[in-house]
């Protein structure tokens, strides 16, 4: 799973890198999958393996932007033939893989997002995001554990989520918080 899905894509970017580099242009889309985002029973390899390419999508927008390389991921929902046995016939046929075509043909396109993750299937399009709570500082006392426990439901509070602008954002939050005491 993790040679095809993650590292047969860190294969095909390694290869075209350094001539979007040297152009200052590129456009890639990774192929990522609801397995990884949200988590599929019995898809524990493919769903790990799939949501590698959103953290290797997002490492590589960040050093791609000073090139004019923009980097996406797609998650599709498409009938193949490992479906075609899992669903009614009129279900398949809203999935057919056309109905996501679109879906890739802006990421690719000279005025592309860049870190985006855009899911598709039957003609539906979303954008799914990794957000962070602003959360709860609780300190380092010996209770600490227990606040966590006590306080999960602050700690979870999606008002005021965020899309961080990279992973340097989760420190950022805590030592301000923890300076802040709040």
């Amino acid at each position: 799973m993790l040679d095809v899905h993650l590292m047969g894509a860190v294969n095909c970017t390694h290869a075209v890198w350094p001539i979007m580099r040297a152009q200052k242009y590129g456009r890639i889309v990774m192929t990522t999958s609801s397995s990884g985002l949200y988590g599929n029973f019995g898809q524990t390899n493919y769903g790990a393996a799939k949501m590698a390419l959103v953290g290797l999508m997002q490492t590589l927008a960040l050093e791609g932007a000073k090139d004019g390389i923009r980097v996406n991921c797609l998650a599709p929902t498409a009938a193949t033939r490992m479906t075609e046995s899992l669903m009614p016939a009129e279900v398949l046929a809203r999935l057919a893989p056309e109905a996501v075509t679109p879906g890739v043909i802006y990421p690719v396109s000279q005025d592309a997002p860049t870190r985006a993750i855009l899911c598709a299937g039957a003609g539906t399009f979303e954008r799914a995001h990794i957000t962070m709570t602003p959360g709860v500082h609780i300190g380092t006392g010996p209770d600490a554990a227990e606040q966590v426990a006590a306080r999960f439901a602050e700690i979870s509070d999606r008002s005021g989520e965020m899309v961080p602008d990279s992973g340097s954002a989760q420190g950022a939050n805590e030592v301000a918080r923890a300076l802040r005491g709040a």
